[in-house]
């Protein structure tokens, strides 16, 4: 488990990108580059607004399209780096399949528990969060990370310091927001799934 060494000051903000045409039939989606769909565009410049006034010492995006695109209309593309290791779980053979079709040839199947052929483990993807994790403490203050709902719920577990399998218990829809922080020393999700 990595360390929790703290820096009080940072609060990372989780802002997962807006609808895909993939996101929304609840296809798996990593590093095939889908676009926003209209509804997706609407809540990402939605992001603008309820970001609006927010001063961030430092925002991270994932190099996909639609994480770039929605960082874009929320307003933060002028401050925005690139963060490889913000790319969404690498879902290997399953790219672009859904659950229950995935279940239909492999019963019990879970992307949790499951090998991920040609992909990445969730060790793997874990030590990616961690990795973003020492980065934005780096950063400290305010840090906002454009990317997607799977590596970002595994980061929300990471930076609590819990198995990173917990993640499969936290939802977080497209455009939304969540927040990480500190309950006087402790590590803690402040804020979770706000849309």
């Amino acid at each position: 488990m990595p360390s929790l060494a703290s820096n009080e000051s940072t609060e990372i903000w989780l802002i997962r990108h807006g609808e895909t045409a993939w996101s929304r039939s609840g296809r798996h989606t990593s590093r095939t580059d889908i676009p926003l769909t209209p509804a997706g565009e609407a809540s990402a410049h939605a992001l603008r607004e309820r970001l609006k006034g927010i001063q961030f010492g430092g925002v991270l995006t994932s190099p996909s399209l639609r994480a770039l695109d929605t960082c874009r209309l929320a307003g933060f593309a002028w401050q925005a780096r690139i963060e490889p290791n913000l790319s969404e779980w690498n879902y290997g053979i399953y790219e672009g399949k859904r659950t229950a079709e995935i279940q239909s040839e492999t019963p019990g199947w879970s992307v949790w528990t499951a090998p991920i052929p040609d992909g990445e483990s969730l060790d793997q993807v874990a030590a990616r969060a961690n990795q973003v994790i020492e980065t934005a403490t780096g950063i400290g203050g305010r840090v906002a990370l454009f990317a997607h709902a799977h590596i970002l719920r595994i980061l929300a577990t990471c930076w609590i310091g819990n198995v990173p399998s917990l993640a499969q218990n936290l939802i977080l829809s497209t455009g939304s927001i969540s927040v990480l922080g500190y309950e006087r020393s402790t590590r803690a999700i402040t804020r979770w799934n706000c849309v």
